[in-house]
């Protein structure tokens, strides 16, 4: 395989469980500064490509290169470090802790016991909070703990906990559900805002805010893909209204 300029290139993924194809011989690639979206009914596979391409699936064949690396020999935490970052359904934040808070020790020198030992809150930890914070639409809420915080503002820190690491590539599981429409507009901003400089990957449901976001949607069906494009050019495609768009 040879060297390319995509920010993520999958090829061949596939991967089984009991028998069972769960993602079957996938082939896809990313670009840099592009958000890309995976759609598709419940069971077609969507997150389980999430969770191989950050390691907490093991791939039975294929290939995951990003930025050229091979991540399919590499553990979790050594693909977060080469610049992956993951977003779960539920947001994983602490909510006995605030905002600030939260955003500090998801800087990277923070990491692993030696490094929160010889942690500083210094100018470049401060800054980079603040910045971060802004970015997320929280800079008014740096002090508040984050149990106070919506549902939708909850979603928006843990994505500056991301953020704040600085990832090429930022892996997003259905970001929007339970948000209000104001909300979602927001985030649909805030995706846009982050772009630049690195790609963004997003599992949805939600047709309207794909349409405020999707730069190119991969439409899965069974483990395979089944349209790829445009949003117009897949909600064209009469195999993608029979088996999604028209339930």
């Amino acid at each position: 395989m040879s060297e390319t300029d995509y920010m993520l290139a999958v090829e061949g993924l596939t991967v089984s469980f009991d028998g069972f194809r769960a993602v079957d011989d996938l082939t896809f690639y990313v670009d840099r500064n592009e958000i890309r979206v995976i759609i598709g009914p419940n069971g077609a596979g969507k997150t389980t490509v999430l969770d191989l391409i950050c390691g907490r699936t093991k791939a039975s064949a294929g290939s995951i290169k990003f930025q050229n690396e091979e991540l399919r020999t590499l553990k979790e935490h050594q693909i977060v470090r080469r610049g992956v970052g993951r977003k779960f359904q539920t947001p994983s934040i602490y909510d006995d802790l605030t905002v600030f808070e939260n955003l500090e020790i998801s800087f990277p020198r923070g990491r692993g016991v030696f490094g929160a030992l010889a942690f500083r809150r210094d100018a470049e930890v401060r800054d980079r909070v603040e910045e971060v914070a802004k970015t997320i639409f929280l800079a008014d809420a740096l002090q508040r703990r984050a149990e106070f915080l919506s549902h939708g503002q909850k979603q928006w820190l843990e994505i500056g906990m991301l953020l704040i690491q600085q990832p090429s590539l930022m892996m997003l599981d259905e970001p929007v559900a339970g948000m209000s429409v104001a909300e979602r507009k927001k985030t649909a901003e805030l995706l846009h805002t982050i772009t630049a400089g690195r790609s963004v990957l997003v599992v949805e449901h939600d047709m309207g805010f794909v349409e405020d976001i999707a730069h190119r949607v991969t439409v899965m069906h069974q483990g395979k893909i089944l349209s790829e494009g445009t949003l117009a050019h897949v909600k064209a495609d009469q195999r993608v209204v029979d088996v999604y768009l028209g339930h």
